[in-house]
């Protein structure tokens, strides 16, 4: 991989220096230094965006809460570290902020850092940096992708008319239980451009759903999951639980319970091997028609997922009359969660109550060593992220489960 791009803001000159040698200790050599947010500013401008920006908060002048923001507006990082002294819930408050406006958090560093700390930081930005910005461009996805050309991904409606909508692809990431057994994978949309090469999620789907083209693609994608789950039931006997992400748009569709089972009944697959991801947010919006047509999936097998759960307008009045089987734990709680007693207490309150509903939990974005032993000491839920594996192609991801069958 080639070497990172680094930003340090950090008006204290010791502990400057002190993350330039932490930085060169971990291999990483391409270092801009700025005492304060004028001379970050310009040196951005004189050099180019960069590949993580690691932003002091407290300082004279400017502070790092504006820094960030312009990080943001100007496109100028891809991702950030929050770096201060003051108390957990103001790191996690500024984090919370950074999201909002569109920026990948790495996590913090309580001064004074250390460099394991950091290591660990770094680690989760060179695991995941394809899987949040395509590059540290300034150019929006708008401009890279004209509606004409997304429209040609559409699918259509004689044989040899879709050939562009093959571009669109599935990557498989794995969920395994605390005992390392595989429970089953998320399929992961991914675009393979014959010019920008694969693309991930946060590159495209704005502009995928300005086209409107939202539902027609997650057809896509229970399409693939569906394919290949069927593909590992030929080699190996079982049929590979999928979960796949739905758009809410899909579930107003008149025929959408009956289209799912209907690609069920054509892979010849259980219906109990599929569960469709469904945002938080949905739950506050359920109508009789789509409430009768979820009802009808899970009374057919299909299991029924809340995604980010505790991210948006919770309603838990809600979660209690829509089918959910299962509960999923957002990546933004986790992070940090083994140095973090206030985060360790809401996944373990959620955990609770999940058990006591009879609901599955999944715990997403375990990144580190530290999240996944904090992981551990919850009430068994199902275990996502890159400690465990990256999202795979369907070739990396059979290689990968057998490895693990012969290890």
């Amino acid at each position: 991989m080639r070497s990172l791009n680094v930003l340090i803001l950090e008006d204290n000159a010791f502990q400057r220096m002190a993350l330039h040698q932490m930085l060169n200790a971990n291999q990483v050599f391409n270092v801009m230094t700025a005492h304060s947010v004028a001379s970050a500013q310009q040196s951005l401008a004189n050099r180019g965006p960069v590949d993580i920006a690691i932003c002091d908060l407290q300082m004279e002048g400017p502070d790092g809460l504006e820094m960030i923001r312009y990080l943001a507006e100007h496109q100028q990082a891809c991702a950030i570290i929050i770096l201060s002294s003051s108390d957990r819930s103001v790191l996690d408050g500024v984090a919370h902020l950074a999201r909002q406006q569109g920026m990948w958090v790495l996590g913090s560093l309580q001064k004074p850092a250390s460099v394991v700390a950091l290591r660990e930081l770094l680690e989760v930005y060179r695991e995941g940096a394809h899987r949040v910005f395509p590059s540290v461009s300034s150019t929006s996805d708008a401009a890279l992708f004209s509606l004409e050309e997304l429209h040609q991904l559409a699918p259509g409606q004689c044989v040899g008319e879709n050939r562009n909508f093959e571009q669109w692809i599935a990557h498989y990431q794995p969920k395994v239980s605390l005992d390392g057994d595989l429970i089953g994978v998320e399929a992961l949309v991914r675009w393979q451009h014959p010019r920008h090469g694969i693309l991930t999620p946060g590159s495209f789907m704005a502009a995928v759903e300005r086209a409107g083209l939202s539902v027609p693609l997650t057809w896509r994608m229970l399409e693939l999951a569906l394919a290949f789950s069927s593909r590992v039931r030929g080699a190996s006997g079982s049929p590979l639980p999928v979960a796949v992400n739905i758009v809410p748009a899909m579930l107003s569709e008149a025929y959408f319970s009956d289209s799912v089972l209907a690609l069920l009944a054509h892979f010849d697959l259980p219906a109990e091997i599929l569960t469709l991801e469904i945002v938080e947010d949905f739950a506050l919006q359920t109508s009789t028609v789509q409430l009768e047509g979820l009802l009808r999936l899970r009374m057919q097998g299909c299991k029924l997922s809340i995604d980010d759960f505790g991210t948006g307008a919770s309603n838990i009045q809600r979660l209690l009359q829509l089918p959910f089987s299962e509960l999923k734990i957002p990546a933004e709680f986790i992070r940090g969660m083994g140095e973090d007693a206030r985060k360790a207490a809401v996944v373990a309150s959620a955990c609770t109550m999940a058990s006591k509903m009879e609901l599955n939990v999944v715990v997403e974005g375990v990144e580190t060593a530290s999240d996944y032993e904090a992981v551990s000491a919850l009430n068994k839920p199902s275990v996502q992220g890159y400690f465990i594996a990256k999202p795979m192609s369907d070739s990396e991801l059979l290689n990968w489960m057998a490895e693990r069958s012969t290890a």
